[in-house]
C-alpha cells in the first residue's frame, strides 16, 4: 500500500470535497480516511489516501492537485505518508 497525505485549506465555498474526490477518483486514488472542518469561514481538510493502483506518478498527482486547487481557489499538497509523519514527530 503506498499511503499518502492530502491537505486541502482555503475560503469556504461549495465543491471542494466534490472537485477533489473527483480528481481523486479518476486517477484510481482510495481515501483511506478523511476529515473536514470549517473554522471561521476557511474550509480544513485532511485525507489518507492509497495511491498503489494510481496510473499517474506521484509527481504529477502532485501537480495536478496544485493545479486543481488554484483552479477552485484552494492550496492543495500531497505527501508521502512517512515524510508527513517525520515531519510531526516530535
Amino acid at each position: 500500500m503506498e499511503k499518502a497525505i492530502i491537505t486541502v485549506v482555503g475560503k469556504d465555498q461549495v465543491g471542494i470535497i466534490a472537485n477533489v474526490c473527483q480528481y481523486l477518483a479518476k486517477t484510481n486514488i482510495n481515501i483511506l480516511d478523511i476529515s473536514q472542518t470549517i473554522l471561521e469561514g476557511y474550509f480544513n481538510m485532511m485525507m489518507i489516501v492509497d495511491m498503489s493502483d494510481s496510473k499517474e506518478s506521484f509527481s504529477d498527482v502532485c501537480d495536478q492537485l496544485e493545479n486543481l486547487g488554484e483552479n477552485i481557489g484552494v492550496h492543495i499538497k500531497l505527501q508521502h505518508e512517512d515524510i508527513f509523519n517525520k515531519m510531526h514527530r516530535i
